[in-house]
């Protein structure tokens, strides 16, 4: 009979501990934790929409791969808005944390030279955080928006725990992946003064921070300008850390450097798992990828 009890005794804990309030099992950041960015290229909120339109088993499938994913926080891009953000991230599995931008209204036809055809949606950053995290959200870095209504926000939040660390997700101009010739040019260069600033204020604090998502830009090529106007008189104890270490793309053929990444601050790289370094590539041909970008990611203690 004693056995018989402490065997009912022992479920019982079992289906108490299951069912704890998220409360009392808040994750704590001194255990690893994976983080990725990934644009989703133009996800609009309903069926059919935008410039990339997608039926039932194309939402189910790009929740199929965030689940693969497997990361605890995902930066995104190109979201309409939280409805949309929650048909890839499972509402009972992550929280959203989404740009407030407005619309600016002028969600033209896509394509440089349309005059017919689907519109552009919204296009916002945001966050997917695993629940059980804690985290604290910032004012979005609206500044990134140098007063153009139709250039996005980032989005700003604090991991808290024994060992916090600073999450600011972006998406910039487009346009002026390599050089500073190229018309839209001038306007992702005016981009870099709000990060410098931004970056400036976290090693004020002491802070560990990660600016992660789709800079438009190739970082990792000899002399870039644009990296070099980021960390230019930065001191030592801030130089950035890219986290793909040069590493090259692999995601589309004809594009072998990274637009997207993960740039971290040294004590932040400190936390950096060894060879953590992810491109989530799909696992099928190229014409079949549900977006015209794959997920990087990594894993910090």
């Amino acid at each position: 009979m004693a056995c018989a009890w402490s065997w009912a005794g022992l479920c019982l804990l079992v289906l108490l501990a299951g069912c704890a309030p998220q409360s009392t099992r808040q994750s704590d950041l001194a255990r690893s934790f994976k983080i990725a960015t990934w644009n989703l290229e133009h996800l609009a909120e309903a069926n059919g929409l935008g410039c990339r339109p997608r039926n039932d088993a194309d939402y189910a499938g790009l929740r199929d791969y965030a689940t693969r994913l497997g990361a605890d926080v995902v930066a995104f891009e190109e979201v309409e808005n939280l409805a949309a953000a929650q048909r890839v991230f499972a509402p009972d599995r992550y929280d959203i944390v989404m740009s407030t931008r407005p619309d600016s209204g002028r969600n033209g036809f896509c394509g440089h030279d349309s005059t017919d055809g689907p519109h552009i949606r919204t296009q916002n950053t945001g966050f997917a955080i695993r629940k059980g995290i804690r985290y604290v959200r910032h004012p979005d870095l609206s500044q990134l928006g140098l007063g153009n209504p139709d250039l996005r926000w980032g989005v700003d939040v604090t991991l808290t725990g024994s060992r916090p660390l600073r999450l600011l997700a972006l998406h910039l101009k487009s346009g002026c992946s390599a050089g500073s010739e190229r018309e839209p040019c001038p306007v992702l260069f005016d981009q870099v003064p709000v990060l410098r600033q931004w970056i400036a204020a976290r090693h004020d604090e002491g802070t560990d921070f990660v600016m992660l998502g789709d800079w438009n830009r190739r970082l990792a090529l000899p002399d870039d300008l644009f990296w070099k106007q980021l960390t230019d008189g930065l001191p030592p104890d801030a130089m950035l850390v890219d986290a793909a270490n040069g590493r090259g793309a692999t995601c589309v053929a004809r594009y072998p450097d990274f637009i997207d990444h993960i740039v971290m601050s040294p004590a932040a790289a400190a936390r950096l798992v060894k060879d953590s370094f992810e491109e989530f590539t799909y696992g099928v041909p190229e014409d079949q990828h549900p977006s015209d970008h794959c997920p990087v990611a990594v894993t910090l203690e």
